[in-house]
């Protein structure tokens, strides 16, 4: 089987302007008048390690999967939005032999997760975690998340015991965050605003993962 691992700029967005020519754009898109603006909110999830269009279970390019030809579309709504936001709601780092390879035999000690180079060289600006980011244990998950560009957030996954109040626990990695974000309104004016994001796991993963 073959196990593609590294990932460059070049490459995978070459991958996604092959899947460019599929992507058919809504027949007109609304435009804002003067004194308003619109934002265009993108949200990906369960992409489960899927960056390249190729079927590891099957050993066979698959054109029909990946971030890479997903990248595509996300390019072609920002140049259609003109404002738009990238989030993504968690399980990235598990999912298909490729991430079984990255945690049980290659590591991240060379390169970040491929999954996680291919969300910061997409400009994500928000992600949170999925109750499959703790499938390969809290060490693996730490070492993913130092690979991101951007904050990956969580409000209820807690370091220890929980406080007296939920004001007083410690949070395992941020539990909130608010973006400021510049954006053009219908006439012409930029004007800049804030966006909160807040991600919960399922407690569940208590049993799942214990």
């Amino acid at each position: 089987m073959n196990y593609h691992t590294g990932i460059s700029r070049r490459a995978f967005l070459a991958g996604s302007a092959t899947a460019g020519a599929l992507v058919v754009m809504h027949p007109f898109a609304v435009q804002a008048a003067a004194g308003q603006a619109h934002l265009r909110i993108m949200e990906t999830t369960d992409l489960h390690v899927a960056v390249f269009p190729y079927d590891y279970y099957a050993d066979a390019p698959n054109d029909t999967l990946g971030l890479a030809r997903t990248a595509a579309i996300i390019d072609a709504i920002r140049a259609e939005a003109g404002n738009s936001i990238l989030v993504d709601n968690g399980d990235v780092i598990q999912g298909n032999p490729m991430g079984d390879y990255i945690a049980y035999e290659k590591g991240l000690a060379e390169e970040p997760h491929p999954i996680i180079a291919a969300m910061n060289t997409l400009g994500y600006e928000v992600g949170t975690l999925g109750n499959h980011e703790f499938n390969y244990g809290l060490d693996f998950l730490d070492a993913a998340l130092k690979g991101a560009t951007f904050p990956i957030i969580s409000a209820n996954l807690v370091r220890g015991e929980l406080g007296a109040d939920p004001l007083s626990d410690t949070t395992y990695i941020e539990p909130y965050r608010i973006v400021e974000k510049e954006i053009v309104g219908g006439d012409g004016a930029k004007h800049t605003i804030k966006l909160g994001f807040i991600g919960f796991l399922p407690p569940q993963i208590m049993t799942w993962d214990a």
